[in-house]
């Protein structure tokens, strides 16, 4: 099949990877590259061997598909053009600022019939999606994602900047409408919210209890989850997944009735995945893992979670 004409708009760290990935693609021919810098833009598109285009709509009329890789206040207008203009999108999360703006980012490209992916990363973790075949129906999920400060995405708080990655995975696993959130969270190093957590209870009775911060001293993405027959931990940051079950029907009596199963997943490239997944739904193949839905489902807890905390640090 001929490529999929694309570009990125947004090259700093994690746009220019994207950029990579589409260059690397064969079914993907990266045309440009869009950045309010400059010179950056300059330097990427330079190294990728691509145009440079000043503005985000001369792309239009001159490429397929584009991965959106900006500050999230700008997510919605520049995806409400290229959804307008016919492109297909790859955005990068969270999908807007607001639920509205999501909902309207959603319907317009369902009645554009294009295809809209949000970029929830982990969901092409390999540790994710080995986890998924472990589980059936969660009672209790925990998480934990945790990083250093770094003065990157400042604009939105934690729970948006982190926490969304866990409450996508968890809505994925646990596939019931939220009931009710409790929440408590504060700012540390920024204006924005930089620690939260929050607890989940869902209408089928799972409870999710959901931590994040950016401002530890070390790294750490796990999830782990108890059901009925058993209890799962996922290592996403090591790529490593441990699974507990009882032997039989019978009570455990030792350590001899539990059955433990270990994996460990080697290198992988989810960034690369997450492109050529989107680019196969370009082409007319599988519906996106994370449709625009998807991502405003997330969006919609986040904002509740987002809003507990906030009244909660304003006594």
């Amino acid at each position: 099949m001929k490529p999929i004409k694309t570009a990125v708009i947004g090259v700093g760290f994690q746009g220019e990877r994207h950029a990579q990935k589409f260059a690397a693609l064969a079914a993907s021919e990266l045309i440009a590259v869009v950045d309010a810098d400059a010179e950056r833009a300059k330097a990427v598109a330079s190294s990728l061997g691509v145009e440079v285009v000043p503005d985000f709509r001369d792309l239009i009329g001159k490429v397929d598909a584009v991965a959106v890789v900006t500050p999230t206040s700008t997510h919605f207008d520049i995806t409400a053009a290229l959804l307008e203009s016919g492109i297909h999108v790859l955005l990068e999360k969270p999908i807007a600022t607001t639920t509205d703006e999501a909902r309207k980012l959603v319907e317009m490209a369902q009645s554009n019939e294009l295809v809209f992916q949000v970029g929830h990363l982990e969901r092409f973790n390999p540790t994710v999606v080995a986890l998924a075949e472990h589980v059936g129906e969660p009672l209790f999920v925990e998480s934990h994602r945790i990083a250093p400060y770094k003065p990157r995405a400042l604009d939105v708080s934690v729970v948006l900047d982190l926490m969304i990655h866990d409450i996508d995975l968890i809505h994925s696993f646990v596939r019931s409408p939220m009931e009710h959130v409790d929440a408590v969270g504060q700012s540390v190093f920024s204006d924005n919210i930089d620690l939260a957590n929050a607890r989940i209870r869902f209408a089928n009775g799972c409870v999710a209890n959901v931590t994040s911060s950016r401002i530890s001293m070390k790294t750490e993405r796990s999830l782990r989850i108890f059901q009925a027959d058993a209890y799962v931990s996922a290592d996403l940051q090591n790529k490593t997944l441990t699974s507990y079950s009882k032997r039989g029907s019978g009570p455990v009596s030792g350590p001899e009735d539990v059955t433990i199963d270990k994996q460990s997943f080697g290198d992988s490239d989810a960034l690369m995945d997450q492109a050529a997944a989107f680019l196969e739904s370009v082409a007319g193949g599988p519906a996106p893992l994370v449709s625009g839905r998807t991502g405003m489902e997330a969006l919609e807890t986040a904002m509740v979670i987002g809003e507990l905390v906030g009244r909660q640090q304003a006594r």
